[in-house]
């Protein structure tokens, strides 16, 4: 059985870190950051660095390829490592639990600052295209090969500071804390509106408009709304996943929001009997 991330954490020595580190900062320039340049970059010995590199290797946080020369680069898991890092060195985190969601542009994982009970979501986009794209085309003389993680770092920036500028109005998690591609964020104890089964749907679908309604007030659309992005539970519901929210003055927002009603509208419509307001009533009680 694999490892967790948080099993892969514990076993690591501060010269792994070190050189994780060091091999981040070279590819800066290189897809592949060549072995004799990692030492100096991790200020260790050849033969520590050497023995660090293996350990790395073999844990599969970073890979290797000996073509034109021997170098190593990141892989996802070693930019995790790096980022949950940060979070324990500024005791964001404290304890790192299981995996609860795995996505397509995002992993999250239970996690706690003591006895908060928190989730770190770490992002992929633009990993799996970028692995996919590297089977046919070498990266060497261009900065593709870091194109996966400027993506995921900027869309984690993005969706921490949406969440702080919403936190206070809007029913969205808690941003605690931001790094690279990882942000951590408090813990919401709901199910997902795709799988839920609500006895009063039409009172949810109110709170979610009500909420957007909040959302475009404060300046923001969340232009990706849809069951997978409300999480409900007895107590309300919360609005998750903003990388790609846009401001209000953005030339295409009206657009983005009446997609997002019309997908709301069509989630109701599809799972409950119930009387909808029309995607036109609902966008204006919206922009009211």
């Amino acid at each position: 059985m694999p490892e967790t991330l948080a099993e892969t954490f514990a076993r690591l020595e501060d010269e792994d870190f070190r050189v994780l580190s060091a091999v981040e900062r070279g590819m800066e320039h290189n897809e592949w950051v060549p072995k004799d340049e990692i030492a100096g970059l991790a200020r260790l010995h050849p033969d520590e660095a050497t023995y660090h590199t293996g350990r790395l290797n073999d844990l599969e946080l970073i890979e290797q390829r000996d073509a034109r020369y021997l170098g190593y680069r990141l892989v996802a898991t070693g930019y995790d490592v790096l980022a949950l890092n940060a979070f324990v060195e500024r005791d964001t985190v404290t304890r790192l639990g299981a995996k609860i969601e795995v996505g397509k542009e995002s992993d999250v994982y239970e996690c706690a600052d003591g006895d908060r009970e928190l989730v770190m979501k770490v992002h992929r986009e633009g990993y799996t295209q970028f692995r996919d794209t590297t089977r046919e085309r070498d990266y060497t003389h261009d900065k593709g090969h870091l194109s996966w993680m400027y993506t995921a770092r900027k869309a984690a920036e993005a969706e921490h500071e949406v969440l702080e500028d919403l936190y206070e109005t809007v029913a969205v998690p808690e941003p605690v804390d931001q790094n690279r591609h990882a942000l951590v964020m408090s813990r919401f104890e709901g199910v997902e509106l795709r799988r839920a089964d609500v006895d009063r749907p039409r009172a949810v679908l109110d709170a979610v408009l009500d909420e957007l309604a909040a959302s475009w007030e404060a300046g923001y659309v969340h232009a990706d709304m849809s069951g997978y992005n409300v999480m409900v539970s007895p107590e309300g519901i919360r609005i998750i996943d903003w990388p790609q929210a846009v401001e209000t003055d953005h030339p295409h927002a009206r657009q983005l929001l009446d997609r997002d009603v019309s997908n709301l509208l069509g989630h109701f419509d599809k799972n409950y009997d119930v009387n909808l307001p029309s995607k036109d009533e609902s966008v204006e009680r919206i922009l009211q």
